[in-house]
């Protein structure tokens, strides 16, 4: 691409994703990159679109799928989306308003419907007109009204604050780890996708997040999922500001479609060891340790998943 566009949009993918899917991909208005990272021995598609950037990445998994992606993204802006899921075509439009109205914002929180995979009505539904940015309200916590995002209710640009990572950790998590984690609650953000973010934090974590990775020395070990969360909060901790309002949450109609899976049908994932490179590089945030601690209850599940799908496979043979 000759001139810097405005926003990337990075997409990991095996290559299977569905034609209408690209169709709606490429439907996406203004000064836009599209990067689509496929692990080795894929062969990319033939995509006729000079605003596409397909690319091979050295290893296979969604996390260095995604690394490779934003290593390579050209604009002032990032958004991650899977390759089900859609964004409004005026999205570069929208933001482009949000930005010069609040240009110190690190993110623009995109409004997310969740939608069944079957739904396909729902899917295909046109997209209704985004609420004018320049002239909606701000929306703000407030001690009769702390989680307002609960009710769904507000109709301008909902303020986000920073994870509170500060909160201290909770010692129970050492003996019961299906206690309910209550540092959690509120309307910040963990995970990476479907947010847009600013490039240059982007990519002044970068270095850090790989340096994250390294064990054992000179090894690098990085584990083949679980980016979206340990990107999202990785990226707030290397920039931690107590209390910071770090940008907005978009009011409805959507601007995402996120198309939800039935569990059984989605991979098992250990994000409980991506979330641990997060207390390995900033070990000060007890928000961290609560997280992982809270998440090891999980690792027998996920274990005992993988093991039948394997049997299933086998079996299948």
């Amino acid at each position: 691409m000759n001139n810097k566009p405005l926003l990337s949009i990075i997409t990991p993918t095996l290559g299977k994703f569905s034609d209408y899917w690209l169709e709606n991909l490429l439907k996406v208005e203004g000064s836009v990159q599209f990067i689509l990272v496929y692990p080795p021995k894929v062969k990319p598609k033939a995509i006729n679109d000079p605003r596409v950037t397909e690319i091979i990445s050295t290893y296979k998994g969604e996390m260095p799928q995604r690394f490779v992606g934003l290593l390579n993204a050209q604009g002032d802006y990032i958004l991650a989306l899977d390759d089900d899921d859609y964004v409004h075509p005026q999205v570069c439009e929208l933001l482009a308003k949000y930005f010069q109205r609040f240009p110190a914002s690190w993110i623009l929180r995109l409004q997310k419907l969740n939608i069944d995979m079957n739904d396909e009505k729902r899917i295909q539904q046109p997209w209704a007109e985004i609420p004018d940015v320049e002239q909606l309200e701000i929306c703000k916590k407030t001690p009769e009204n702390p989680y307002p995002y609960q009710k769904g209710n507000y109709k301008g640009l909902l303020e986000v604050p920073i994870a509170p990572l500060d909160k201290n950790f909770d010692w129970r998590y050492l003996f019961w780890p299906f206690l309910t984690r209550k540092d959690n609650e509120g309307y910040h953000v963990e995970n990476f996708n479907n947010v847009v973010w600013r490039n240059d934090l982007i990519q002044q974590a970068l270095p850090e997040l790989s340096h994250a990775t390294k064990v054992m020395g000179a090894v690098t070990w990085i584990p083949s999922s679980g980016f979206d969360r340990l990107s999202g909060l990785f990226v707030q901790a290397n920039f931690f500001e107590k209390d910071a309002i770090i940008g907005h949450w978009m009011p409805k109609p959507e601007q995402i479609r996120y198309i939800d899976k039935d569990p059984a049908l989605k991979p098992p994932r250990f994000h409980v060891i991506s979330d641990a490179l997060l207390i390995k590089h900033f070990p000060q945030y007890g928000y961290l340790w609560n997280l992982v601690f809270s998440k090891l209850y999980a690792v027998p599940r996920t274990a005992g998943k993988l093991i039948r799908l394997k049997l299933v496979k086998k079996a299948q043979k």
